[in-house]
């Protein structure tokens, strides 16, 4: 019994480090697949402070935010997106704007994103619907595994009165009028990781 009252508490011990990794004001909102041909993976969607950052591991695709992240106006919101290694087929990760009730049935946003095949995505959701706002597109400037398995990309949305720039690793891959889909950019920004993916996300934040 001794044994066993030891073994816990160790075990105990040992997973609270995890615990306190987990950053702190951060939610999450797990985009389960409904699609048989690309189901999710087994596991956990972990998300957790690492060094001055973040890290996802996302057996599913997930959406994270921390409600105190807004931007209204003209504003920039940037991430350092360094992906660890190539998923088993074309997924997509990057930053989310334009947010609001991300834990309710009506949530919207504003997702632009990028890909192990060099390519880039801009959607708009609205509720359970996902519409594309530019189809995804190959550009030069997203930058693809190298030997090691790894991609680094720095994601940048500029919101300015009367356009938005969708900018990677310096260059503007594209830019939407404020209007239609993309005509409120005021609310909530955060970061978006589809499944099978892992991700470390650094200096994320608005200017």
């Amino acid at each position: 019994m001794k044994r066993t009252f030891v073994a816990i508490a160790l075990a105990a011990l040992a997973a609270a480090p995890l615990f306190a990794q987990a950053p702190q004001g951060w939610r999450e909102r797990i985009d389960r697949s409904t699609n048989a041909q690309d189901p999710d993976a087994p596991g956990p969607v972990k998300f957790m402070a690492m060094g001055s950052g973040f890290h996802a591991t996302n057996p599913q695709a997930a959406v994270y935010w921390n409600p105190a992240n807004t931007a209204t106006g003209n504003y920039t919101i940037k991430g350092t997106f360094v992906l660890q290694k190539p998923s088993n087929h074309t997924n997509y990760y990057g930053l989310v704007f334009g947010g609001s009730d991300l834990e309710g049935p009506a949530q919207k946003y504003i997702y632009f994103m990028v890909a192990q095949d060099g390519t880039w995505l801009i959607k708009h959701r609205d509720g359970e619907n996902t519409m594309d706002v530019a189809p995804r597109a190959p550009n030069a400037a997203v930058k693809k595994p190298d030997d090691t398995g790894k991609s680094t990309n720095v994601l940048e949305v500029r919101v300015q009165a009367d356009k938005i720039d969708y900018v990677v690793n310096g260059t503007v891959v594209h830019s939407t009028p404020k209007t239609g889909m993309t005509a409120n950019t005021n609310g909530i920004y955060g970061i978006r990781v589809n499944h099978f993916l892992e991700v470390h996300i650094d200096n994320f934040g608005k200017s």
